[in-house]
């Protein structure tokens, strides 16, 4: 036990970010018998650019002990298999990013090496055929994959707004105190510049051994107190303004998230029991707000049901996401649009470093160092995959140009030509997508290695064929068997609207 231990934590903000975060430390924390408060304001609005996660999400609901099906139903949840391309690459293109990968290796040569090889034979099934969950999500089917043969995974579609109401009541169970009030000032330490009280307009003071800042792109103390400064990487991903609507839905909820580029952007569709979420993605240098306004309301599956709202971000991160006794967490970290469904998933990354990393109150600044470290690793593992859906693009447009055309970052850099050259793709350090993850992508927008691995040719080409047409016929009968996404749903957890 360390000698001078946190007595207290100060979360400021709610939403998705405070209350995972409340909830998460008190649940691993308990051991330190510490206090923890939550400071919001119900007349702060929730900026949400999406409701979809992917699969390590489902260990964070585990870690807390919330029912799957529990956790559906209050959220009016739906399941996600994977995202779906739409107009990538070229117009009229579609591709399936997956959770899973693409089957066993055939002689330790990984598949997508062997579907390059046939498809230099002539053969035409694509890549996506041998995707267990593109097998169930083409059918809108859905079954939890055998924990004994997990050739898939699965996450899910939510009400943000829904789950942060549920976490709060599990956190308040769990003896964190909710104060209700907005920020005025923030008083700190004279010599240390350490927050030591948030003072509210009521003049209500709440101290504080270490803080947590969650209110989104106000960045009210990692920002405007603490003056962390903001690194910008708009230059790498130029989309800046986002504008979502939610509408009538107008079809049996599909298990998996839509993104169909645009001109200048792209648009996301996520599949709820109640409604559908719809927003669009875009570079305002080349979209103005009244067209991509336009574009998004003219692709509504349904009638919407509130004003689009609109808001502008940028592409980048903090400096140091932890700066003396404070954290940064969610929007107040920083942003990366929400192509790869991620904005969850670095709330979760952020918290789950701080427990590893977490301080006593001597806050030693290597272990801040340390923190700071692992976690701009990870963003810039994401950033790089998110840019590379843009960089190989082969549409017309001059926005798509401009992406093709950049300087892009070194580390992506380096894998690109590295697959080029062999198909392979190298993982470096905080890695959140493997090889197969990769191959969707890449091989999805046409962006194919100049040759594939040497070792295929040591499986025959017809007992290659031979094998990879029954995989392709063994996830086809599956996709055929499996219960349809909606039935599912009603089955095991039907939202009560």
């Amino acid at each position: 036990m360390s000698e001078t231990p946190i007595g207290s934590i100060t979360i400021l903000g709610g939403g998705t970010a405070g209350w995972m975060a409340a909830t998460m430390l008190a649940r691993r924390l308990s051991h330190q018998r510490m206090t923890i408060t939550l400071v919001e304001s119900e007349e702060i609005g929730i900026i949400g650019v999406g409701e979809a996660t992917v699969p390590v999400f489902r260990l964070f609901n585990e870690t807390l002990g919330l029912d799957e099906h529990e956790f559906m139903r209050a959220t009016r949840g739906s399941y996600k298999l994977g995202i779906k391309f739409c107009d990538w690459g070229v117009v009229g293109n579609t591709h399936f990013h997956g959770f899973g990968d693409y089957g066993e290796p055939l002689q330790a040569v990984a598949p997508h090496q062997h579907w390059m090889r046939l498809r230099q034979s002539g053969e035409t099934a694509p890549i996506d055929d041998y995707s267990a969950p593109y097998a169930l999500a083409r059918k809108g089917k859905f079954t939890p994959a055998d924990p004994r043969d997990p050739r898939y995974s699965h996450a899910y579609h939510f009400d943000a707004a829904l789950y942060a109401r549920a976490l709060r009541n599990h956190a308040e169970a769990a003896g964190v105190r909710r104060v209700e009030g907005r920020l005025a000032d923030v008083e700190q330490d004279s010599e240390t510049g350490h927050i030591r009280s948030l003072i509210l307009t009521d003049g209500t003071r709440v101290d504080g051994d270490f803080f947590l800042d969650c209110t989104g792109f106000a960045a009210e103390l990692i920002g405007k107190r603490l003056h962390v400064p903001f690194e910008d990487w708009t230059h790498w991903l130029p989309c800046d303004s986002a504008i979502a609507v939610p509408s009538v839905r107008s079809a049996p909820p599909a298990p998996f998230t839509r993104s169909t580029a645009v001109k200048a952007g792209w648009i996301w569709r996520i599949p709820l029991q109640h409604r559908e979420g719809n927003g669009i993605v875009y570079a305002s240098t080349h979209m103005d707000d009244a067209e991509a306004e336009a574009i998004l309301l003219g692709q509504l599956a349904g009638e919407p049901l509130a004003t689009p709202r609109r808001f502008r971000f940028k592409a980048g991160h903090r400096a140091q996401f932890w700066h003396g006794n404070c954290v940064a967490l969610g929007f107040a970290s920083g942003f990366l649009e929400p192509l790869e469904s991620t904005g969850i998933q670095l709330i979760q990354n952020g918290i789950g470093r701080l427990i590893e990393y977490f301080p006593d109150r001597r806050f030693d600044p290597s272990v801040a160092a340390e923190y700071n470290r692992v976690v701009r690793v990870e963003w810039e593992r994401i950033r790089d995959f998110i840019i590379a859906h843009y960089c190989v693009s082969q549409r017309s447009e001059p926005f798509w140009q401009a992406a093709r055309a950049m300087e892009i970052p070194p580390t992506l850099r380096y894998k690109l030509d590295v697959w080029r050259a062999t198909g392979r793709i190298p993982l470096l350090d905080g890695e959140s997508y493997q090889e197969p993850s990769w191959a969707a992508i890449l091989l999805g927008n046409g962006f194919l290695p100049k040759r594939y691995d040497p070792l295929a040719d040591t499986l025959p080409l017809e007992a290659a064929r031979g094998a990879m047409a029954r995989r392709r016929e063994d996830l086809a009968r599956a996709g055929r068997a499996a219960p349809d996404h909606q039935a599912y749903l009603e089955r095991h957890c039907k939202a009560a609207h």
